[in-house]
C-alpha cells in the first residue's frame, strides 16, 4: 500500500507541475506592452486545407520592442497568415508587406492595461481551479486505498503531503501572476 500512496504524490505532483507550465504558457500569450513572437505562434492558418499553428509555416521575429514581422515560407501563404491574424482575437491589424506580414503593436491605454490585468487574473485562476481538482482526485483515490486496507494514519499523512504540494503550487501561481500583473501595468 505505501507503494500506491508513493505513486499517488508524485503523479500528483507531477500533474500540478505541468498545470503550472500549462498557466505559465497562457500567462506568456498575454501581451504586455512588448512584442512577443508567442502572441501569435499559436494562431491556426489554413495550410493546404489543414489547420496548423502558425509557427509551422513562418518565421515570427521582433525587429524592435513594438513589431512582429511574420515571413511565411512559401509566398502563397501570406494571404492566409493575414486571415488568420484578422479573424484573431489579438485587435491588430497586419500589413501585408512583399515577402511577410508586420504587426505594429500600438502603445496599451490605461483601461487596456487592466483588462489584460483581468485576463491574466482569470488564467492564473483557471490555474488554481487545475491544482485543486487535482488534489481532489489524489484525495479521492487516497480514499479508495482507504477502503481497500490501508492504514488511515498513512493515508491522512499523504492527504497532508497533498494540500502541502497544492499550497506550494497556487503559490508558484500567484506569484507568476504579480510578475505578470507588473510586467503589464509598467509603461
Amino acid at each position: 500500500m505505501e507503494e500506491e500512496i508513493q505513486f499517488y504524490l508524485s503523479e500528483a505532483e507531477e500533474s500540478m507541475q505541468k498545470a503550472l507550465q500549462h498557466t505559465s504558457a497562457e500567462l506568456s500569450k498575454i501581451r504586455a506592452g512588448k512584442a512577443s513572437p508567442s502572441m501569435v505562434q499559436d494562431l491556426r492558418v489554413d495550410y493546404y486545407g489543414i489547420s496548423t499553428p502558425l509557427s509551422q509555416v513562418a518565421n515570427i521575429t521582433t525587429p524592435d520592442a513594438r513589431t512582429l514581422l511574420i515571413k511565411p515560407w512559401e509566398k502563397n501563404m501570406l494571404g492566409e497568415v493575414n486571415k488568420a491574424i484578422k479573424n484573431s482575437d489579438l485587435g491588430i491589424q497586419p500589413l501585408q508587406e512583399a515577402d511577410g506580414v508586420r504587426l505594429n503593436l500600438p502603445a496599451l491605454t490605461e483601461q487596456r492595461r487592466r483588462d489584460l490585468v483581468k485576463q491574466a487574473k482569470a488564467e492564473s485562476e483557471s490555474g488554481k481551479v487545475r491544482v485543486r481538482n487535482i488534489r481532489k482526485d489524489v484525495n479521492e483515490s487516497l480514499r479508495r486505498l482507504l477502503k481497500d486496507g490501508a492504514a488511515e494514519d498513512a493515508i491522512k499523512d499523504a492527504e497532508g503531503k497533498v494540500q502541502k504540494l497544492t499550497d506550494n503550487y497556487i503559490v508558484k501561481i500567484d506569484e507568476l501572476l504579480s510578475r505578470k500583473e507588473s510586467e503589464i501595468m509598467t509603461i
